[in-house]
């Protein structure tokens, strides 16, 4: 695997692509997705600040979350309960041990927020792929999606229904997908619901280091069209508030929750804490 984590995690999602069509092709994925009713929409509430709570069983950086006892669909249960507004879920194998069987599990436990799956995607396949799960929305990141595969991603997702997080870490991730995405304006559609969120991950994906200040220092370069989601290192009410102070709407927390001994009440904090500092 090459020594850029994100890189090796590019090219380990091409291998898995092509295991995944040489079972189905992508006309059998359609069928499988339309089998599904309509994902629930991601809403936003109005106190300015919400959550992307995470399922996360292992992290490079962090090691081993969950023990096989973990229900998926029992943490996705408290996710809710706690006021999240999406759930997140980790399909990459290899290094963080998730699968689509973790997504189905969570998606059929959960019927009033979306399920979006967290995976380092390479082909608007696989966007397909998730929706076939039951998943409501894909997270996409910039660093690996040239501007033009992008654009096809986010029209994929689109009309599956699916909100899409564009995740991106520095400037030129930002130079990359801003321009596509304000092409596909509004993120935020006639009824409410969110289908376009714009993030910042203060961990970078090559190195795996976090630098929290990252979201204050790339705040003044966000476009104020799309939500802002703080993505890596806001593991602490207090870090939430700060978060929620320099513009971000949303915060996707995992590590944090999955390390909980009660991850209701720790999202719960988090939330109220990022929900105080925007009344402010």
């Amino acid at each position: 695997m090459s020594d850029d984590f994100l890189q090796g995690m590019a090219l380990a999602s091409a291998e898995r692509l092509s295991e995944a069509r040489a079972t189905a092709d992508l006309i059998t994925l359609e069928r499988r997705a339309a089998e599904h009713k309509a994902p629930p929409p991601l809403r936003l509430s109005a106190t300015g600040f919400d959550l992307i709570a995470e399922l996360k069983k292992r992290s490079p950086a962090a090691g081993q979350l969950a023990t096989t006892a973990v229900s998926p669909a029992a943490q996705a249960g408290k996710y809710v309960a706690a006021g999240a507004a999406a759930i997140s879920v980790l399909t990459e194998p290899q290094r963080f041990s998730g699968s689509l069987e973790d997504l189905q599990q969570v998606v059929a436990g959960t019927e009033s927020i979306p399920v979006m799956r967290k995976d380092f995607l390479v082909d608007p396949y696989q966007i397909v792929e998730a929706r076939a799960a039951g998943a409501g929305g894909v997270l996409l990141i910039a660093a690996i999606l040239e501007p033009s595969l992008l654009r096809d991603m986010l029209q994929t997702a689109f009309e599956l229904g699916m909100f899409v997080l564009v995740e991106a870490f520095d400037e030129a991730d930002l130079l990359r997908c801003v321009p596509v995405m304000a092409d596909r304006l509004p993120a935020i559609n006639n009824d409410g619901s969110c289908r376009m969120l714009l993030g910042v991950n203060c961990r970078n994906l090559r190195t795996l280091a976090v630098e929290f200040t990252r979201f204050m220092a790339l705040a003044g370069q966000l476009p104020d069209t799309i939500p802002w989601v703080a993505e890596s290192g806001v593991d602490t009410p207090y870090k939430a508030g700060q978060v929620a102070s320099a513009g971000y709407r949303l915060a996707l927390v995992g590590t944090a929750l999955m390390r909980s001994d009660g991850p209701q009440h720790a999202a719960q904090a988090l939330l109220q804490a990022g929900r105080d500092a925007r009344a402010c």
